[in-house]
């Protein structure tokens, strides 16, 4: 609206311009009509006649879009969304459907993260589209106020403490839920933020680019530690300049549980939803990373970086009767390169990260003691990480290519008896080829076409792989 409003008042001063032209022109030909006998009569005519003429549609141009303009803004004032407060808010979304091929079985056709043995699949979903809210607020403390929610259709009606409730084994078309997908709110200051948000850990701040994951991301379980957990924290710029600082980070984290923790027992036939593993150490998890900044480009948020990381959480099982502690140390880079080039990527190892998005969907391995009924308990170290490369052609064109795996240590699996039922508590480690390209012809468009070659090795048996082939068409708003 501001801008519409800028380019209304540009239109009005070029309309007074050339109407004092107008007037000038005007008074200038009455001056000289007294030698109007020294011209020919039909060029005296002719030039009398063409600059009114070519001055007068000028006129009527800007007069005919200073009213489209009035119009444009009529309509935002119409249309505008308001909350109670009297801030503004603004609806975004992306209404996305997405096609896929797969050569293979995956655990969920449409958003597939591990590859298992038989025969693939093809279809259609929009269940990755996501809606999402916008919102600022007043100035407070000198700081400017500000809130944003997003939510998705990619839910399903599984019992669990997980963050992770996508995973109820396969796919389900019926078993679409909305879902919060993240949310953010807080006080941004020039150089300090503090805020609260469920999003993925301060320590894992990219995510590769694509868009047939957008439910789950790109990588995920194949290296990128992207769940959505709840957070509060702040960060600090310090440096010489807004080109060159260094960005310090800190949040406390409530970690959720790997999908495949066990629900607690109740009379030997039902089961409630405990608080998770990190809850009920009674401690909260704590997250941290310092980053050196390079100068900003596109935007604030698309500045080169290389940072390092540091997780720790406190965990108790009350159902095995054990506490572990989980825990990891992270690298990630963003880098501006020649002929358009960007490397992004990450890199961690670490212990029970399950909740985080590794540790092959597990915090911990554990047996059943035959003679006493109780448990052998092992937490399990974890090594991975992804890495992209993007080329940019131009606004509208751009092709990315990533790799990324996630590796629990088998020799720890083995030690212990795992379950034959579910095809998670296998897995050992998990890893990811993909490139796509996407081509948005305006800003509210965007296509793209991907390849993926996902493969899956269980703690003892043949890998699994599947080639997925994913069609993604959406509309932004």
């Amino acid at each position: 609206m501001a801008r519409t409003q800028a380019q209304l008042e540009q239109s009005q001063r070029q309309l007074d311009e050339m109407r004092k032209q107008l007037n000038e022109l005007q008074h200038q030909m009455a001056q000289s009509g007294a030698n109007a006998g020294t011209q020919s009569p039909s060029a005296s005519s002719t030039s009398s006649q063409a600059k009114p003429e070519a001055t007068s549609a000028a006129i009527e141009d800007i007069r005919e879009r200073q009213a489209m303009q009035e119009s444009q803004i009529a309509t935002q004032e119409q249309s505008k969304v308001e909350s109670e407060s009297k801030y503004p808010i603004k609806v975004t979304g992306l209404l996305l459907l997405n096609g896929f091929v797969n050569t293979g079985a995956v655990d969920m056709a449409a958003t597939p993260t591990v590859a298992l043995p038989g025969s693939g699949s093809t279809g259609a979903s929009v269940r990755q589209t996501v809606l999402g809210l916008d919102a600022h607020g007043p100035t407070l403390f000198g700081a400017r106020s500000y809130a944003d929610l997003r939510v998705d259709f990619d839910g399903s009606p599984v019992s669990g403490n997980s963050s992770t409730t996508a995973y109820s084994g396969y796919y389900n078309a019926n078993s679409t839920l909305l879902r919060l997908h993240t949310a953010h709110a807080g006080l941004q200051w020039r150089h300090t933020e503090a805020y609260f948000a469920l999003d993925h850990p301060i320590f894992s701040p990219d995510t590769p680019t694509s868009l047939t994951a957008i439910a789950i991301p790109a990588l995920a379980w194949s290296g990128n530690l992207w769940t959505w957990n709840p957070q509060v924290g702040i960060t600090q710029d310090f440096g010489p300049s807004d080109s060159l600082n260094i960005r310090l980070q800190a949040a406390l984290i409530d970690v959720g549980d790997a999908p495949l923790s066990p629900p607690i027992p109740i009379s030997g036939t039902s089961t409630i939803t405990p608080p998770n593993n990190a809850e009920q150490s009674r401690w909260p998890g704590v997250e941290a990373r310092i980053a050196l900044q390079g100068p900003a480009v596109n935007n604030d948020k698309d500045r080169s970086h290389f940072g390092v990381g540091g997780y720790f959480a406190p965990h108790y099982s009350s159902v095995l009767g054990h506490g572990y502690d989980s825990w990891a140390g992270t690298l990630d880079a963003l880098l501006f390169l020649p002929a358009r080039l960007k490397f992004s990527g990450s890199f961690y190892r670490g212990q029970a990260l399950g909740g985080v998005g590794g540790g092959a969907y597990k915090d911990f391995a554990y047996r059943i003691d035959p003679d006493t009924g109780g448990y052998y308990f092992r937490p399990l170290d974890d090594v991975g990480g992804w890495a992209q490369l993007k080329e940019r052609i131009s606004e509208r064109l751009e092709f990315n290519a990533a790799f990324g795996v996630d590796n629990a240590f088998t020799n720890e699996l083995r030690r212990y008896t795992i379950a034959a039922d579910s095809m998670y508590q296998r897995l050992a480690r998990s890893h990811t080829y993909t490139g796509n390209v996407i081509y948005s012809p305006s800003a509210y468009l965007q296509f793209s076409l991907e390849y993926r070659h996902l493969e899956s090795s269980p703690v003892a048996g043949p890998s699994a792989s599947s080639n997925i082939i994913g069609l993604g068409a959406g509309y932004k708003f």
